[in-house]
This record gives C-alpha cells, sequence and structure tokens, in this order.
C-alpha cells in the first residue's frame, strides 16, 4: 500500500472511531489531538530541523527559486479549479502564469507573471467541491498531512493526481522533488510557527479554527456568506 493509501484509510478509519467534543464540527477530537501530537513531534524532530539547515545554508535569492518553481507546477492544476469553479477568466490567467514563467522565467524560477500583472491564486479539488456545495464534514487531523476535513480529504486523490511532482517519473526523482519542495515549504512558515506557539494558549484549538475559517474563506475567495447562527 501506498503512503498516500495509507493517509487515507488512517483517515477512514478515525471517522469512524467513537469519541465525544463539545465542537460539533470536530467529534473526532480525541482521536485528532493524538494524531496533532504524532504530528507534531514529527515536525519538531525532522521537518523543523531540516528547515532551518536549508533556510541557514541557502541563499535567500535561491531559496526565492525553488519557491518559484514549485508554485509555477501549482499553476496548472489551480487553472484546472478554477476552470471547474466556473471562474474562466481567472483559469486562463493561471495558465497564462504558467505559460509566462515556464518560457521566459525559465522554467519558473523567475515569477515574471507576477511582474506583468498576473494574480497567483490558490486552488484545489477540496475548494472546488465546496463551490459545487458539499460541506466539510467533520475535521481531521491527518498523519504527517496535517488539519483537513472529510471533504478536503476525499478530494486529496485527485488533487494527487493533478500535481506535477506527485506524477513524475522515475520514483526516485519523484521522492527528490518531493523533500525538498516539503522543506523548502516548511521553511518558509518556521516565523509563523514560532508565533503560534507564543500566542496560542491551546495550539490544536487555534489550529483548527484557523484551518476552517482560511477554507472557507478560500472557497469564496475571500467574500464568505454570512453564517446562520446555529437553531436551538
Amino acid at each position: 500500500m501506498s503512503a498516500r493509501a495509507c493517509v487515507l484509510a488512517l483517515a477512514l478509519a478515525a471517522a469512524g472511531c467513537a469519541t465525544t467534543s463539545a465542537d460539533p464540527r470536530d467529534p473526532l477530537e480525541g482521536v485528532n489531538r493524538a494524531m496533532f501530537a504524532f504530528n507534531d513531534a514529527v515536525d519538531e524532530n525532522a521537518l523543523q530541523p531540516a528547515a532551518r539547515l536549508y533556510r541557514n545554508v541557502t541563499p535567500r535569492a535561491l531559496r526565492d527559486m525553488v519557491r518559484n518553481f514549485f508554485n509555477n507546477l501549482d499553476d496548472l492544476f489551480i487553472g484546472a479549479n478554477n476552470l471547474l469553479q466556473g471562474k474562466a477568466e481567472d483559469a486562463v490567467n493561471d495558465w497564462l502564469r504558467f505559460a509566462f514563467n515556464t518560457t521566459f522565467g525559465l522554467l519558473g524560477i523567475h515569477d515574471w507573471a507576477s511582474d506583468m500583472g498576473l494574480e497567483k491564486h490558490n486552488e484545489d479539488f477540496g475548494q472546488t467541491l465546496g463551490r459545487w456545495g458539499m460541506g466539510d464534514g467533520v475535521y481531521l487531523v491527518l498523519p504527517l498531512l496535517g488539519p483537513s476535513t472529510l471533504r478536503d480529504t476525499a478530494a486529496l486523490p485527485i488533487d494527487w493526481e493533478g500535481d506535477p511532482v506527485y506524477g513524475h517519473t522515475p520514483v526516485d526523482e519523484r521522492n527528490a522533488l518531493t523533500a525538498a519542495r516539503t522543506i523548502a515549504r516548511r521553511a518558509d512558515l518556521l516565523e509563523a510557527s514560532r508565533a503560534l506557539e507564543e500566542a496560542a494558549l491551546d495550539r490544536y484549538v487555534f489550529l483548527r479554527e484557523a484551518t476552517l475559517q482560511r477554507r472557507r474563506s478560500l472557497i469564496y475567495d475571500g467574500r464568505p456568506p454570512r453564517e446562520r447562527p446555529p437553531v436551538e
């Protein structure tokens, strides 16, 4: 069984466990907190040290190139999701970004498209399902992947199929690219992690609320409709 299949299998197993929570969005809080602690340990002992080393030994200009390279690859599937959401103009924008950055930006290491006024978007298939009317479902913390929802977890196979890195062959090159992207993106979040540790009394609850609010904002492009209060 592949690592991605294991993640989905564990998520489905967690969804079948009966636990209690004060928050109706998070009925699996006991399981989720255990997974949160596991991910925290992996992050503290493996990802953070690797990210700090990467940031300390890699010049900023080179880190920017690495970030731009992977962001450029994302634009292909982002455009597909914008099209599926009925935002044809945004989809064309995304594909133009990819075309300009891949050619004039030397395989995406330079973000010429942003300098030309082509906006960078953030879309995935979970957001597409949300725009189609599918609700979040229960809150989940996935092994290694972190905070999610049942809807976004169900969308993961499509996201993986649309990701040029995960689809790259041979496998050793794919694994190297995946590791490089993971470490580079973790390095970009080191300061945010420090701020979270200093500000949050309960990091689990803080991250859950931030994740759910951010996903809702992304689904509606920053203009979510007002939530109706629960009916008592």
